[in-house]
């Protein structure tokens, strides 16, 4: 699986997500700085990572979103290739307009950092096919703007077209109907506020997250 991790001024977890990648597929990804215009070649995922992109000016992710890579993120994303966004990437997603919604501030406008417990709500994509719908799951947040809205028509049309991949099992931001991440109609763009990257190996203590980098090897290896 060739693979690529973009780095914008601000991410932090952009490492952790690089690691991930070539623990499960053998394969270190590039990293693609935000002014570069074009991706390489040949991608089958491009990964969007954690962090405080822009010090989180204006809104989380508003001003990554207009970066130049993010012209070809878009166009990639279009032609059918694997886009994954995580915290911070889940919030340049929204903002690009590849997924809908919006992250805002945490209800109660703490910064949450914890083990939180997720309900499997779809497991027939790319990126959950190695998760059993309904399980209930344990992966790391880190977040003060994981807030998902949405208006009342576009929540019941995610739900309607299963695109709510992952729910909160527990309060933990105020999102909408407790909406952890979602995918795009197209199921190839995966957008969610936990961090999968964070539970890959026994010694960070679970593998929880490792199911979902080993089912996108596994559809795009």
């Amino acid at each position: 699986m060739k693979s690529a991790v973009v780095v914008f001024p601000g991410s932090n977890c952009d490492r952790d997500l690089a690691v991930a990648i070539e623990r499960i597929t053998g394969t270190a990804p590039a990293m693609v700085w935000h002014r570069d215009t074009e991706l390489p070649d040949g991608l089958d995922l491009i990964a969007l990572p954690g962090g405080f992109s822009y010090g989180d000016y204006l809104r989380s992710g508003a001003m990554s979103a207009r970066s130049p890579v993010m012209q070809a993120v878009i166009a990639a994303a279009s032609e059918g290739r694997a886009v994954l966004g995580v915290c911070n990437g889940f919030q340049v997603l929204t903002e690009a307009g590849l997924l809908p919604g919006a992250l805002m501030r945490n209800a109660g406008l703490d910064f949450v950092c914890r083990d939180v417990a997720l309900t499997v709500e779809n497991s027939q994509t790319i990126f959950t096919a190695r998760y059993d719908a309904g399980a209930t799951i344990r992966i790391p947040v880190a977040h003060h703007d994981g807030n998902y809205v949405a208006d009342a028509d576009t929540l019941d049309r995610l739900e309607g077209e299963g695109r709510v991949v992952f729910r909160y099992a527990e309060a933990v931001n105020g999102s909408a109907r407790d909406i952890a991440g979602i995918v795009n109609a197209g199921g190839n763009v995966l957008g969610l506020m936990p961090h999968p990257e964070r539970l890959i190996e026994p010694e960070q203590g679970g593998t929880d997250g490792r199911a979902m980098f080993e089912a996108l090897q596994a559809a795009l290896g």
